[in-house]
């Protein structure tokens, strides 16, 4: 049957294959001796669609139609087969072929060129965009970094600004708003720096001014106060402090009346403060006032200012303690009391007790014998006043007159213990307490103990009618000098005689000049000491005597 398709012509090669595509039967026109064995994929399309049909090059071929067809046995064994036919297609048609194929061929290389360009072109164009994006991404940062720092630094520079740091300046980046807004703030800072300067300048001035007047006021020895138009209190130097005796630092914004009436001796002070400016006219006062402080009565000598209205109006006072000038003059005024008293009493004296001799002694033997004793009684108390004013009249001298001291190297407790032998045999005790490690000053010894025998005679007269009388000297160094105390447990000084007590004439002896401790003091200011009186708080009296020790010889 495939060889009669053969003869016909209908066909040029006829095949039969089995299921599994195994040749079965085979018959060419051209004597060829096996046919094109169809593919796999081909036989699966014939199994699953019953046909296939196909135009295809074969190998060393020509250009053929091959038809495959799934044939169904219809004998009991029920196979199947596939039935393959193949033609040569016409060479005009081959040809016609040959070139839609070329052209099919070539319009697929476009096709590819295409997708490869437009892959290509999308790449470029993708990566064109990728860098323009970078690229202004960049520029962006780059024109915010340049922004973002001018105004990051222009914030900073004004958080410095308002800390007081005015000596930030920006460089300049831009001739835009910003590069402007830059300059201003750089004039700005610099205008605000040479105000700081100029401000800080003016500050060091005045607080050097006020430096200055604070050091003149702590070293004036006049004590001032200033006090605001309600009297109270601003400011005050050491001297009124010192003067007063009162912690007038701790005081300040406090009232005068509220300061009188927390320190009672401060009383009769603010009072003459507050009446002075009340009675005033013209602002300006000067009074002179006695006052009880803790070491007596103090004089002074008071001057008041009233200053301007305004911002800084009040008043200032200031004062002088005086009462050592005034205990100058009138020692002075004594001393020259004494000298003349010394020189006008001391010629007639001579004679007088003279005369007195000589008539007791021409006229004893022509008196009877209650006459003579009489004249006696007479000429004797003559000659025992005229000794007493002699007595006197030394005093006055030795007041008077500063003898030339004789200054050698004494040990004060030597001398202590050498005049305290004359008092041996004295009712009264005397304790010794010698605490002081040097004693060695230089003073004249003669005078010296003049000084410890007029102490210690006044502390045994103020001890009569004492049950038990004691008296005690005690020594002790306090910031190189010796301070040497006489005490005793008698009634003390009163307050009069205390602020008073070594002024002539000053006691409370119903004997006795009055000359002694005036003398007392003034021997030991001629040694450089400093000597006081004062009232012990369980009763008696204290005299305290401080004099410069000399300095020790060092081997």
């Amino acid at each position: 049957a495939l060889a009669q398709l053969i003869d016909e012509g209908a066909v040029q090669e006829a095949a039969i294959f089995d299921h599994d595509g195994r040749l079965l039967a085979f018959a060419a026109g051209d004597n060829a001796l096996l046919p094109d064995i169809p593919g796999e994929k081909q036989l699966q399309q014939v199994r699953k669609k019953g046909q296939y049909a196909g135009i295809e090059s074969m190998p060393n071929k020509a250009m053929s139609l091959r038809v495959l067809a799934w044939v169904s046995s219809n004998s009991y064994t029920g196979k199947s087969y596939i039935l393959q036919f193949s033609q040569a297609v016409p060479k005009q048609i081959e040809s016609d072929a040959e070139t839609v194929r070329a052209v099919y061929r070539d319009y697929q290389e476009l096709t590819l060129s295409r997708r490869g360009l437009k892959r290509l072109y999308g790449i470029t164009l993708t990566l064109s965009l990728l860098v323009v994006l970078l690229t202004a991404i960049s520029a962006a940062f780059f024109i915010s970094d340049r922004l973002g720092s001018s105004l990051e630094a222009l914030a900073e520079g004004t958080r410095a600004v308002a800390q007081g740091d005015f000596t930030g300046q920006h460089p300049i980046r831009s001739r835009d708003e910003l590069g402007a807004l830059t300059g201003l703030f750089n004039q700005m800072t610099n205008q605000l720096a040479d105000v700081k300067r100029a401000s800080e300048q003016q500050q060091r001035e005045v607080e050097s001014a006020k430096g200055y007047l604070e050091s003149v006021l702590t070293h004036l020895s006049s004590g001032v106060l200033a006090l605001d138009a309600d009297f109270r209190l601003r400011s005050v130097n050491t001297s009124a402090a010192q003067i007063l005796d009162a912690p007038l630092h701790q005081m300040q914004r406090m009232p005068l009346q509220q300061i009188a009436e927390r320190f009672a001796l401060l009383n009769s002070f603010c009072q003459t403060i507050t009446e002075a400016f009340a009675s005033t006219s013209n602002g300006e006062w000067q009074r002179q006032i006695e006052r009880l402080s803790r070491n007596g009565t103090q004089i002074l000598l008071m001057r008041g200012t009233r200053l301007p209205q305004g911002s800084e109006a009040g008043y200032v006072v200031v004062f002088d303690d005086i009462s050592h000038l005034l205990k100058a003059e009138r020692q002075a005024a004594w001393g020259e009391v004494a000298r003349r008293l010394a020189h006008e009493i001391k010629n007639p004296l001579t004679p007088i007790q003279l005369s007195a001799e000589r008539l007791q002694y021409k006229l004893s033997a022509k008196l009877d014998e209650a006459d003579a004793r009489l004249l006696q009684r007479a000429t004797q108390t003559i000659v025992s006043q005229v000794a007493a004013m002699k007595n006197m009249v030394t005093d006055f001298a030795d007041y008077a007159r500063g003898p030339v001291l004789k200054l050698t190297r004494v040990d004060v407790h030597h001398l202590i213990r050498e005049v305290l032998g004359l008092y041996e045999a004295n009712a009264v005790p005397i304790t010794l307490d010698l605490r002081a490690s040097r004693a060695e000053i230089n003073g004249d010894a003669t005078r010296l103990r003049q000084v410890l025998h007029n102490l210690l005679q006044n502390a045994q007269d103020a001890l009569q009618g004492v049950a038990q009388p004691k008296i005690i000297l005690s020594s002790e160094i306090v910031s190189g000098e010796i301070h040497l105390r006489v005490l005793d447990n008698g009634a003390g000084f009163s307050e009069n005689v205390l602020s008073r007590a070594f002024e002539p004439y000053m006691t409370t002896k119903t004997k006795g000049t009055g000359l002694g401790l005036a003398i007392v003091k003034k021997i030991v200011e001629e040694h450089g000491g400093k000597i006081s009186v004062n009232n012990q708080l369980d009763g008696g009296a204290c005299v305290n005597i401080s004099l410069p020790l000399t300095e020790e010889v060092r081997v």
